[in-house]
């Protein structure tokens, strides 16, 4: 039977689980029928495909885990099913975090204005700049395979050992599972960087465009300053929600070694929910397109009633 705790973390997370897959696959069939239709795709488009894909996937993943936390604690902890989930997890975090921080370099290079001849070359060749960041996050994949097998060697020779030399086992590896955590955080560490690079640039381009204007004795109200902003909200929102990501992911990691089989885990685990659902319906927000197709739909769905 499962408690009353149990059965609240459960409708929680499979709630959350609904608004991300909705969000999600509105944003990936409303890109994809556009590309279909037009027979052609935009950058950015193309990125939010493939984000919407990495958050379905994040979502299944996570919700599966919330499911055997909630419903069978003993059966998530064999080596296997472990060891399976967590590398699935890895995968599909690793690159929904990446094109993210994509998408927030496309809104820099597409929407800022200097003239420095590094900015420029980049703005150029945008297309080439997003493979290569993408190109370059597979090295860092690489390097969490490698340090999530060490961990799995560490845990399956946890679940072979007997009781006896249980305990002195689980003491002497605790320097090791903390060193594990530590550098496996690194690998939040860049997209972190560029992202806030992008946010200060474009706060940078924006204080200078809105100069510049000034200057002119213009309006501050063109569509290049509204471009700016949406694109800094967009980058904002982000870089927050990624942010309560990340340390609810680090806190539920030490909750779950220190405190195997507590409700406090379970429940921090949902702030891991937060960021693929959230996100998704910013981008729906702050997405012309998106929002006037949503709006379109909630109209059709209002009317059928």
């Amino acid at each position: 039977m499962l408690a009353g705790l149990d059965i609240i973390f459960l409708t929680l997370s499979t709630a959350e689980f609904i608004i991300g897959m909705l969000g999600n696959a509105f944003i990936g069939l409303v890109n994809c029928s556009e590309w279909v239709k037009n027979r052609k795709i935009s950058l950015a488009d193309f990125i939010l495909i493939c984000l919407a894909i990495s958050r379905i996937a994040q979502l299944l993943v996570s919700w599966f885990e919330s499911f055997m936390m909630g419903l069978s604690p003993l059966f998530f902890s064999t080596y296997k099913l472990a060891k399976s989930i967590t590398l699935l997890w890895r995968i599909t975090h690793h690159l929904a975090t990446w094109f993210s921080t994509c998408l927030s370099i496309f809104y820099l290079l597409k929407i800022a204005q200097f003239s420095h001849s590094l900015f420029l070359w980049l703005r150029w060749r945008m297309n080439r700049v997003v493979l290569a960041i993408l190109v370059f996050s597979l090295f860092f994949l690489l390097f969490d395979f490698l340090m999530l097998e060490t961990f799995n060697d560490l845990f399956s020779n946890v679940d072979a050992m007997d009781e006896s030399n249980l305990t002195l086992y689980i003491y002497e590896s605790k320097t090791f599972y903390v060193k594990t955590l530590i550098l496996l955080s690194f690998s939040y560490i860049i997209p972190i960087i560029l992202s806030l690079t992008s946010l200060l640039l474009l706060f940078l381009s924006l204080v200078k465009h809105i100069r510049n204007l000034q200057l002119n004795s213009m309006g501050s109200r063109d569509s290049s300053t509204q471009a700016h902003k949406k694109a800094i909200k967009m980058v904002m929102s982000f870089l927050f929600l990624f942010t309560v990501h990340f340390f609810s992911i680090q806190l539920s990691n030490w909750m779950f070694f220190l405190f195997w089989n507590k409700k406090i885990t379970k429940f921090i685990m949902l702030a891991v929910y937060v960021f693929p659902s959230s996100h998704s319906l910013i981008l729906i927000l702050g997405n012309s397109k998106l929002r006037q197709t949503a709006l379109k739909v909630l109209c059709n769905l209002r009317l059928t009633k």
